[in-house]
């Protein structure tokens, strides 16, 4: 398989397996509370990283050891859950959309870490690590699985923005809060 045809057949593999993941979840949740450009730009990143280690470490990606990050990505849901849950609105500028360069910057990191940390050794992530050992075209494997993740990520940002807009603030952080947790639980419990 080569060319355009690897890179499609990548895409839709990840595209598909992303839609239902954790990260893309994740990047849901982040952008009902924060804008979603930096939303988007921290978790693109962050996907964009985890793809080029994958693609870069190949079949080893695969010998991580799963139940520490996914226990680790577990308590990190977990604790951003709880900080969601006890977060003060924030100042008037920002709840109604400022351009505060510190919160755009905030936003992004905070995305950026969630995600990057959540996606460790992700379906995703080893379906990317072994689509690149067998076709040994890490260039296109890597612009596939990237260009899907971005995908699901924009169309996650999206959704998240509109659910974030359309829903009473303290309403929408709540259910954040609990959708998180929940994935934390699941995460650390090994059904995810």
């Amino acid at each position: 398989m080569q060319g355009w045809t690897l890179f499609f057949s990548v895409f839709g593999v990840i595209f598909v397996a992303e839609l239902p993941d954790k990260t893309a979840l994740a990047a849901l949740v982040l952008a009902t509370r924060h804008r979603p450009l930096p939303v988007l730009l921290g978790a693109g990143t962050a996907l964009t990283i985890q793809s080029l280690v994958a693609v870069a470490a190949g079949h080893l990606v695969s010998l991580l050891p799963q139940r520490p990050v996914h226990v680790f990505a577990g308590g990190l849901f977990l604790v951003s859950a709880v900080l969601l849950w006890r977060r003060k609105e924030e100042a008037e500028g920002d709840a109604k959309g400022g351009t505060d360069g510190a919160g755009f910057w905030s936003s992004a990191w905070l995305a950026f870490v969630v995600v990057f940390i959540a996606e460790w050794g992700d379906l995703t992530q080893l379906a990317t690590a072994a689509l690149s050992a067998r076709y040994h075209s890490p260039f296109v494997v890597f612009a596939g699985a990237t260009a899907a993740l971005w995908a699901v990520a924009a169309l996650a940002t999206v959704i998240g923005h509109r659910a974030g807009r359309l829903l009473d603030p303290e309403l929408t952080k709540r259910i954040a809060a609990v959708l998180l947790a929940a994935v934390g639980v699941a995460l650390v419990a090994g059904v995810l």
